[in-house]
């Protein structure tokens, strides 16, 4: 958990209005690492609303990241001196949206606004042109099949084409078996793996959505072989291919990997009772949930830059399929001891271009019956 990070945040519009997007990115205060970065495309609107809009995105990844104080460097005069109270909103549109940045910063101990000159906000500012690139690129080709990707949840608020995230849970391994802490051990699937991840496989190669003009949607695991031999299964249904993201792989137990949870708590059990109870305590030698949640996250926005707007195959490991529901459901970590997930088992999850998310599925297994 990082207590104090900065939040750089813009927003542009190509016609004032015009097509327009912002970006956003949380850096920790005291060593200048990117914690996470947000980018969106938002349509047709103002400078102004795009600049809110990279404001509010940074903070609710602040809030996401547990921060307790954020230090918000723009250079939007007007939201800055907005933001502070020493401006009034006069405009009715700008009204909603100052309104849900002061809700969202109302969360945090202190938030300070400082402005900053454009040539000190290229990070943020560039996450807004790559948003607005994008949104230019996709507007044109995915009008013919626009009625089919976007969900109807329309009562939520949401806008513009989700990303569709279809996870998949590896099959069996020797491991799992005998209940063991697997994090990065490379094991293999059991024969009963196998069949796990065929069945997955006929799964998905019956969903509509998957093959679009003769192309598989992407398949990305995580580098390890029970994920890759999974996600093999799915790309031979889907006649795909398979590539990989590190940010998908699973916890590192550290020296608790291969120990079962009586055996690790045999051995240490004041730290494991620790452990269990603060996402922040990574295990000996391994990794905290909350350092997954950031990798996570960061692999979560590569995807959506890279493939907005599309459905994805994810394959991955208990932690980092949480992790992402738990991102769609705007939960806390708590839902990491809340949730189970069997092997080889199906969620699904969309995220909007405009910060709202959709959880549609969790820990489907019918295809296993």
């Amino acid at each position: 958990m990082t207590d104090h990070v900065l939040v750089e945040a813009d927003g542009g519009s190509r016609g004032n209005p015009g097509p327009a997007g912002y970006g956003a990115v949380v850096k920790d205060e005291a060593t200048g690492e990117v914690l996470a970065e947000r980018k969106a495309y938002v349509g047709i609107a103002t400078n102004n609303v795009a600049e809110y809009g990279g404001l509010i995105a940074g903070l609710a990844a602040a809030a996401e990241l547990g921060a307790s104080t954020v230090d918000v460097r723009m250079d939007s005069k007007l939201v800055v001196e907005q933001m502070s109270g020493r401006w009034k909103v006069k405009h009715p549109s700008m009204r909603p949206l100052n309104a849900e940045a002061k809700e969202l910063a109302a969360r945090f101990s202190r938030v300070r606004y400082e402005w900053i000159p454009r040539a000190e906000n290229s990070h943020a500012d560039g996450l807004a042109n790559e948003a607005m690139d994008a949104g230019k690129q996709a507007e044109a080709p995915k009008k013919t099949v626009k009625q089919d990707r976007v969900s109807p949840v329309g009562w939520t608020g949401a806008t513009g084409t989700p990303t569709k995230l279809l996870l998949v849970r590896h099959g069996q391994t020797a491991m799992s078996v005998e209940k063991r802490y697997s994090g990065r051990g490379d094991v293999p699937l059991t024969e009963h793996g196998k069949q796990q991840a065929a069945a997955a496989a006929k799964r998905l190669g019956a969903m509509e959505g998957l093959i679009v003009d003769g192309e598989a949607a992407p398949i990305i695991a995580s580098p390890l072989i029970r994920t890759q031999q999974t996600a093999q299964a799915i790309a031979d249904a889907l006649g795909g291919r398979v590539e990989t993201h590190p940010g998908l792989i699973e916890t590192d137990f550290g020296d608790w990997e291969g120990l079962t949870f009586k055996e690790a708590m045999d051995r240490d059990p004041e730290f494991q009772t620790s452990w269990l109870s603060d996402t922040s305590i990574a295990a000996p030698g391994g990794e905290s949930f909350d350092g997954v949640h950031r990798r996570v996250r960061k692999a979560r926005d590569e995807l959506i830059a890279n493939y907005g707007g599309r459905t994805l195959v994810l394959v991955s490991h208990v932690t980092p399929i949480k992790a992402l529901l738990r991102m769609g459901l705007d939960a806390g970590p708590s839902l990491l001891f809340r949730l189970h997930l069997d092997l080889a088992s199906l969620s699904i999850v969309e995220f909007y271009p405009d910060g709202n998310a959709s959880v549609r599925l969790v820990n489907d297994i019918s295809h296993l019956s």
